[in-house]
């Protein structure tokens, strides 16, 4: 078989990562007739599609979800052996997907990427937040390089490393009556309304499991957001189990009350997720050393 080009496979892993030879193509700096050529020869070369189209994106197929892991090893390795044959002269380069539960991306973002973009500037860094369930699963889908997320997860493909500890508070406005009581007891959260977060988020499966050591209460709002649920306690509607790092500039400003609940474990591990069958390049063993060093 005809060689496969570097340039392919980059074109490959762009349409991966972007969903559009477009998107590709202005990722690479590649005219989109270009990019679509690549694609092209790269799936005759191959003997067969690597992508479906579904409602004007682009989808890997089994096949390219097979391939797609060897593509981006073959592209470090590329980039490592130019490196080494320039005396490691240069800094590292390339990109690196991270998947971020939402805690983590919105609340501790400076300290999951800023390290390591300030020491590796020639690094792309790409970013996506959502729940734990869908960061997870982005990781199994090689949409990202690796996760950080909230919540537990088990899975044989992935490999779990503790990154951080992490707890939750419950809170409440500052002019709720549990916020007047001196010493709270279980049974005064009898019949309290609460604001949750959706399902599949860490941050509820955690509510969840302090709630149930306590009397019975009405869930009133399902919210996908910390911040939401920030304002909907601020507004009154109920009380919430929100990430301690989340509510400490309401609670600073004194729109929050966090409610003293020794008798709760609100305790978590961050974690970071890898696919046990991504490459693991110098460019990602160095995004790996910064997360320990600040673990």
């Amino acid at each position: 078989m005809q060689s496969i080009s570097p340039r392919q496979l980059e074109v490959f892993v762009a349409v991966a990562t972007t969903g559009s030879v477009r998107a590709a193509s202005e990722r690479l700096f590649m005219s989109q007739p270009a990019a679509s050529m690549a694609l092209a020869e790269l799936e005759r070369l191959i003997g067969s599609p690597v992508f479906s189209r579904e409602r004007g994106r682009l989808h890997l197929n089994d096949r390219g979800r097979e391939l797609l892991p060897l593509a981006r090893e073959l592209i470090e390795r590329h980039a490592e052996f130019a490196r080494m044959a320039e005396g490691a002269v240069t800094g590292l380069s390339g990109e690196i997907g991270v998947g971020a539960s939402n805690t983590v991306g919105n609340y501790l973002v400076g300290d999951l990427l800023g390290p390591f973009a300030a020491a590796h500037p020639g690094v792309s860094l790409r970013l996506g937040v959502a729940n734990t369930a869908r960061i997870a699963q982005g990781v199994l889908d090689h949409d990202f390089d690796v996760g950080c997320v909230e919540g537990p997860v088990t899975h044989p493909a992935l490999e779990v490393r503790p990154w951080r500890d992490d707890r939750l508070v419950v809170c409440a406005r500052p002019d709720h009556p549990l916020a007047a009581k001196k010493r709270l007891r279980r049974d005064d959260f009898a019949g309290q309304r609460w604001v949750l977060r959706e399902r599949g988020s860490a941050t509820r499966a955690l509510s969840e499991r302090a709630l149930a050591e306590l009397p019975e209460g009405t869930t009133v709002l399902e919210l996908d957001q910390s911040e939401s649920i920030k304002q909907a306690v601020i507004a009154g509607l109920g009380i919430a189990c929100l990430p301690e790092v989340a509510v400490g500039d309401a609670v600073k400003i004194g729109r929050l009350a966090i409610l003293p609940t020794p008798f709760l474990d609100l305790r978590r591990t961050l974690s970071v997720l890898l696919h046990r069958q991504r490459y693991r390049g110098a460019v990602l063993e160095a995004f790996l050393g910064d997360l320990t060093h600040l673990a």
